[in-house]
């Protein structure tokens, strides 16, 4: 278990193990670490205090010391994936947009939304011509990735726009259903 931990984290334990090598037994451990806050975040990050090792002579059971004062850290350093939703802002009280949705997908009137294929502009060297024509194409998002967007974007950009020679205009509303 120690061994797969270790090899699975191995950048964010080499630190650690490089720490543990030395005599970092002897040092006292400090009051512990700053409160980390994530926005809308589930998990609750409480700071934790290092206890010292007593002198463990093989190098082995050094690192498996080392992995259990490391160990509660691990479950903090997985989070889940946020949408950074402002729910209330700081000047007006009121809900924001992400202003990423806005740059990456495009809204219809109808309540469809069109995204671009992922991983169309990069390394397009060694992707074949049909490839690459299939990756510029527009497709539409499922149901939940709607309804996801919407709760990510205010009223105003859910209202109708009239464009001049707008190349979406007989998407933006749904016929023959």
């Amino acid at each position: 278990m120690a061994a797969t931990l270790s090899r699975g984290l191995s950048g964010l334990l080499r630190p650690f193990t490089v720490l543990g090598r030395s005599c970092l037994h002897h040092l006292q451990s400090p009051a512990g670490f700053p409160k980390l806050s994530f926005q809308f975040s589930t998990l609750v990050q409480t700071p934790i205090a290092f206890k010292p090792v007593s002198h463990i002579g093989a190098c082995g059971s050094q690192h498996i010391a080392v992995l259990q004062r490391v160990s509660p850290l691990i479950p903090s350093l997985m989070l889940q994936p946020t949408r950074n939703l402002t729910y209330y802002s700081l000047r007006k009280g009121k809900r924001k947009t992400v202003r990423s949705v806005v740059k990456r997908f495009l809204r219809l009137h109808c309540g469809l939304w069109v995204r671009r294929k992922a991983g169309y502009k990069k390394k397009l060297w060694k992707k074949a011509a049909v490839r690459k024509k299939r990756l510029r194409e527009h497709v539409f998002c499922n149901k939940t990735q709607c309804k996801k967007l919407d709760k990510m974007t205010t009223s105003f950009w859910k209202r109708r726009n009239w464009y001049l020679n707008d190349p979406y205009q007989k998407y933006h509303d749904r016929v023959n259903l």
